[in-house]
């Protein structure tokens, strides 16, 4: 299973695409974007602002879903995350770089632009990284960990809202 970014334009692509049941967990209309599509059984899902892992991921998918939901309900924060892993809050690099840290695949926080080259390139089967310089989230099992995307200012959060990625590096932990 992968959770890939495609780009598709006219109705005609999207029906086939919705027709076969294809799983891919982005479809946009003349641009790239990232929207969730839940695999029943191959999706990470959220309940009451949690995500959940389906039971046969990974062991290492659920270490990072346990860490993105350890970040819940905290503060939007600049360069939050950076100098001191447990922070107060965490900026977009800071959350992305914290949940790896505590899933063990990464040693020390780094910031988007960092991120733009971390493990291998494109997307992951379970998680990818999106990067550009200025922001950076990732996709756990297809579900996005973001911040900002409730408005200007919002703290790290699990959400199945699009986001547009054109402009970003796609990178993924090896073997994930």
């Amino acid at each position: 299973m992968r959770f890939l970014p495609l780009c598709f334009l006219g109705a005609l692509a999207l029906a086939t695409c919705l027709l076969s049941g294809c799983s891919a967990s982005a479809v946009a209309w003349g641009g790239k974007t990232y929207r969730y599509q839940l695999d029943y059984g191959q999706s990470v899902i959220l309940r009451n602002g949690y995500a959940v892992a389906p039971r046969h991921a990974p062991a290492a998918v659920h270490r990072i879903v346990a860490a993105g939901n350890r970040l819940q309900g905290r503060p939007y924060k600049y360069g939050g995350g950076h100098a001191r892993v447990e922070d107060s809050g965490y900026d977009c690099s800071g959350s992305v770089s914290y949940v790896l840290i505590k899933s063990g695949y990464l040693k020390s926080p780094m910031s988007s632009k960092g991120l733009k080259r971390y493990g291998s390139r494109g997307s992951g089967d379970w998680i990818t990284i999106y990067a550009r310089d200025g922001h950076a989230f990732m996709t756990v099992g297809g579900l996005r960990l973001d911040t900002g995307y409730r408005g200007s200012g919002s703290g790290p959060a699990w959400t199945t809202r699009p986001r547009p990625i054109s402009g970003y590096a796609l990178r993924h932990p090896a073997g994930l």
